[in-house]
């Protein structure tokens, strides 16, 4: 961040072009995200580690928010400027027309997040913004918000670097990985921006077939046909904009009719998910029927070495199982060759993409990947690995002379 003096800027203007936002994402994410920003219509849009800034109209927020796919949040900037004090910090957010922006009705948490700052303490920080944001209010209204630390109306970031400091207010509320359609849920499931990232990194357009051969709750599969039908993952939730002053309802209100308008819903897709455990496929039917896809998906039950390619051509993605409890490691390094056997015995031809946090992937495999992406679950170093099932040379070694159909 460039460094300022600590003074307040003025009240930022709602209806100026240059409004400057943050969105974060997973780590590994960030030029899918300054991409699909762009396709927004963001401007000065600049990837940092774990997201990207941009400016536009405040109404862009109600856009980024509905329509991205990759974004996990979505935050104003109102404050940029150099600190060197606990006292700095407070002044710049006391002095902030808070009153302006929110009622005193509504419940705050601050939250703050820093690198190479030099000051002692986070939370004392955290305690003094609140309490900036509550005198501010007092002093303006006679009046302060209450904190919920668990379900807040509005979220207040801040962010430290060695000498300068940001201050915004969350447009999101709810994480944006969080569609609204998760009724059941399974072990460690993917959380969806990141699924759409992985799909986005294959290349998925919807217009080829695509299996997900241990689909788990199916949030690779709901985002994949979500994405095919041009559906916006926002349209099913609520949003901490709704929750400002300067809300315009009726901009929101036409945003989401277009976009509703926009979908295609009985576009036919060629989308196959299966998985050995029925609790797996209860979850998965119960997600899509959540998230309005009933039917429109093919599920079935079987093993994924018993599996046959449902069409000559397509893309394979999914998160296989990787070892982290003791006797996991051993069972894990039968089951790979295994399926590795089977990738090229019956999906010659096809695209196939780990997502793995299991760095022996490739050489359990027994696999060569043509390409290593290094990705994020939250804190874990993860890769995604694509493998090309070259058509021809396993049916050739092993005398077959057509693709196996289900």
């Amino acid at each position: 961040m460039l460094p300022l003096p600590v003074t307040p800027l003025a009240m930022p203007d709602v209806s100026d072009p240059r409004v400057m936002f943050f969105a974060s994402c997973p780590r590994g994410l960030e030029p899918l995200l300054c991409d699909e920003l762009k396709q927004l219509g963001a401007h000065a849009v600049t990837t940092t580690a774990g997201g990207a800034e941009f400016s536009g109209p405040f109404e862009l927020c109600y856009r980024v928010n509905l329509d991205s796919r990759i974004a996990s949040r979505v935050l104003w900037r109102v404050f940029h400027g150099r600190y060197k004090t606990e006292h700095d910090i407070y002044r710049a957010a006391f002095r902030l027309p808070w009153a302006d922006w929110f009622s005193a009705r509504r419940t705050i948490k601050v939250k703050v997040s820093a690198q190479r700052c030099p000051l002692p303490s986070l939370d004392f920080i955290t305690l003094k913004i609140k309490d900036a944001v509550c005198d501010a209010f007092r002093a303006s209204t006679g009046a302060r918000p209450d904190v919920d630390t668990h379900r807040p109306d509005i979220r207040i970031d801040a962010y430290l670097a060695r000498y300068d400091m940001a201050l915004y207010v969350d447009t999101s509320g709810d994480a944006l990985f969080k569609r609204g359609f998760r009724k059941a849920g399974t072990e460690a499931p993917l959380r969806e921006n990141l699924a759409a990232g992985i799909l986005r990194l294959c290349g998925w357009t919807g217009k080829e077939p695509l299996l997900d051969p241990m689909c788990g709750g199916g949030t690779l599969l709901i985002e994949a046909a979500q994405m095919a039908q041009r559906m916006a993952p926002g349209l099913g939730r609520r949003f901490a904009f709704e929750r400002l002053h300067r809300f315009d309802p009726h901009a929101w209100d036409a945003l989401c009719k277009t976009r509703r308008a926009q979908a295609q819903p009985h576009a036919p897709l060629e989308i196959y998910g299966s998985d050995l455990r029925q609790s797996a496929l209860r979850a998965a039917r119960t997600n899509l029927e959540a998230a309005g896809l009933a039917g429109l998906v093919k599920l079935q039950r079987i093993n994924v070495l018993d599996l046959e390619a449902p069409a000559e051509h397509g893309i394979i993605v999914t998160n296989p199982p990787y070892g982290v409890r003791t006797g996991e490691q051993a069972k894990l390094a039968e089951f790979y060759p295994r399926l590795g056997d089977r990738l090229k015995q019956r999906f010659a031809g096809w695209r196939v993409y780990l997502f793995s946090a299991d760095q022996r992937l490739p050489k359990l495999i027994r696999l060569a990947p043509s390409r290593r992406t290094p990705l994020f679950n939250g804190a874990l170093e993860c890769r995604l690995f694509e493998f090309k099932m070259v058509e021809g040379l396993m049916r050739k070694a092993r005398g077959a002379t057509s693709h196996p159909r289900v």
